[in-house]
């Protein structure tokens, strides 16, 4: 089975250009963030609750999922940095969340995604904008190639992913030209 396509730092910032332009712009926007900056599957973004990121102090820079919220049904931490946060500040402080849902991430109708609805919305918008092999794990491809790009060892990238296995993480990891030439003239 092929792999999700990996984006470019330009593909990314077209596609957050795109969500812009959608009718549920900034919910579109930090879904897209979420799945990019922390590596979160579809399924973990669309059971992502308002308490597992807000906190007394504001948006929490770690929280936990619970068993019931990942692939695998064993709880893990998250780790949300600066840029992330202040994204989910912005995006909380204009979002129209119902009063009965906990749901971070609200569809039109006021419930939650299911998993499903999630990966078609991402599939969606990738789409719109031309990426072809792009699915609602190119930004979990995509956050775990650019942090081995900038030298995170597959040990910490398999524990952020949540792999039980640094094989699993290996696999995530895109090799382009760019990384290619850096190495040979490191020789």
């Amino acid at each position: 089975m092929k792999q999700a396509k990996t984006l470019t730092d330009k593909q990314l910032k077209a596609v957050l250009a795109h969500c812009a332009t959608r009718r549920h712009a900034a919910r579109d926007r930090a879904i897209v963030l979420v799945s990019h900056l922390a590596g979160l599957r579809a399924k973990e973004i669309a059971l992502l609750t308002v308490p597992n990121v807000v906190g007394e102090q504001g948006i929490r820079d770690e929280f936990v999922l619970s068993p019931q919220q990942t692939k695998g049904r064993k709880a893990r931490r998250v780790f949300l940095n600066a840029k992330l946060r202040s994204e989910l500040a912005a995006y909380l402080k204009h979002a129209k969340l119902g009063k009965n849902c906990l749901a971070l991430f609200q569809s039109q109708k006021g419930a939650g995604f299911s998993a499903n609805t999630m990966c078609q919305l991402l599939i969606r918008i990738y789409e719109d904008c031309g990426l072809e092999g792009a699915t609602s794990h190119s930004g979990r491809r995509s956050f775990i190639t650019n942090l081995a790009a900038k030298g995170v060892s597959v040990r910490v990238l398999a524990e952020l992913a949540a792999h039980s296995s640094i094989s699993t993480t290996q696999r995530y990891i895109d090799v382009n030209d760019t990384q290619l030439r850096a190495a040979v003239e490191m020789a």
